[in-house]
């Protein structure tokens, strides 16, 4: 089961320029019967190979800036392992709230992406330029290790809308950052107890080989299709998780 959860968020991943953590975690709860926290830690280590992956799809069409995915990654590394403790104190019923809005959030920005481009500036300095994808991995980084994704949706639309990125360059560079943030924030998560080491077995190979399917087939499928399917999914998974009940023992 954990090869086929795998194999599936590689895909949409792949084909959506994210980690694959909005897809994973939701059914690693659901059919794997874990808690949500570690759904999120184990969610974030397969999200670093999600990158390799799809960096490497994207890599080949020469889809990638090394620099742009270098800056974001710098801070993106620090703040994902405080992303994760935060996650980590948490009580389970508050994350599983939080995921649920994060997930609508997501589907929003999913719709809103091809205008993105109509926003973006036609000239930046380019020590704005850093100082900007600076702070998108700052804010990326804390989401990343606290959410277990890989913070594609954030980075995707902060390159296209301020820095002027094509989509499929965005997509490329947001896969590359995701490798040393997700790892630091999976780090972390490890040194919390928060991994599932049998799951990873089946899920890192099945993440990879989606992945690599799904960056290579990216303008091959209708986008606009696949975005509306993709986010009518997220917004009833974020619905489910928004409802998510406060024990009884946690009342006021």
């Amino acid at each position: 089961m954990s090869l086929l959860i795998g194999l599936l968020a590689g895909v949409f991943g792949g084909l959506l320029g994210v980690g694959g953590g909005i897809i994973m975690i939701p059914l690693m709860v659901g059919f794997l019967k874990i808690e949500q926290i570690q759904a999120h830690g184990t969610s974030l280590v397969a999200v670093a190979f999600t990158g390799i992956a799809g960096a490497i799809a994207y890599g080949m069409h020469g889809s990638v800036d090394w620099t742009a995915s270098a800056l974001l990654a710098l801070t993106a590394m620090t703040t994902a392992q405080f992303g994760a403790r935060f996650a980590n104190d948490l009580p389970e019923w508050k994350l599983k709230r939080l995921f649920g809005g994060f997930v609508i959030l997501i589907a929003a920005l999913m719709l809103t992406k091809p205008y993105l481009h109509q926003f973006a500036p036609n000239t930046l300095s380019e020590w704005l330029k850093i100082v900007l994808l600076l702070v998108s991995g700052t804010l990326t980084g804390f989401l990343s290790g606290m959410m277990g994704v890989g913070g594609g949706t954030v980075m995707v639309p902060a390159m296209v809308l301020l820095l002027g990125f094509s989509q499929h360059t965005a997509q490329g560079s947001s896969l590359l950052a995701m490798i040393p943030a997700g790892g630091a924030g999976g780090w972390a998560h490890w040194k919390l107890g928060n991994i599932h080491g049998n799951i990873l077995m089946g899920l890192i190979p099945g993440v990879m080989v989606g992945t690599y399917i799904g960056g290579n087939t990216a303008n091959l499928l209708p986008d606009r299709e696949l975005r509306y399917i993709f986010s009518a999914v997220l917004v009833w998974t974020g619905l489910r998780y928004i409802r998510t009940r406060i024990p009884a023992a946690e009342h006021p």
